[in-house]
């Protein structure tokens, strides 16, 4: 993510699954500049993606219904 002219890039809060055992596999969560940001926990400085908060609602629906 990055900054716009003038404006200091927004640190994203992460959070990480309540369900996320202490393996460190898991993926990380942030609301970010109107979308959510997902991360690999291991790899935090690495690739990042970023959904509509729509689009990552329907995913963690769809995640629920697997459990």
């Amino acid at each position: 993510m990055s900054e716009t002219a003038g404006e200091p890039a927004a640190v994203p809060l992460w959070r990480t699954s309540s369900y996320t055992y202490g393996g460190g596999n898991c993926v990380e969560a942030a609301p970010l500049g109107g979308r959510v940001a997902v991360r690999d926990s291991k790899q935090p400085d690495g690739t990042r993606l970023a959904f509509t908060p729509a689009a990552w609602r329907e995913f963690t629906a769809n995640v629920r219904r697997l459990r």
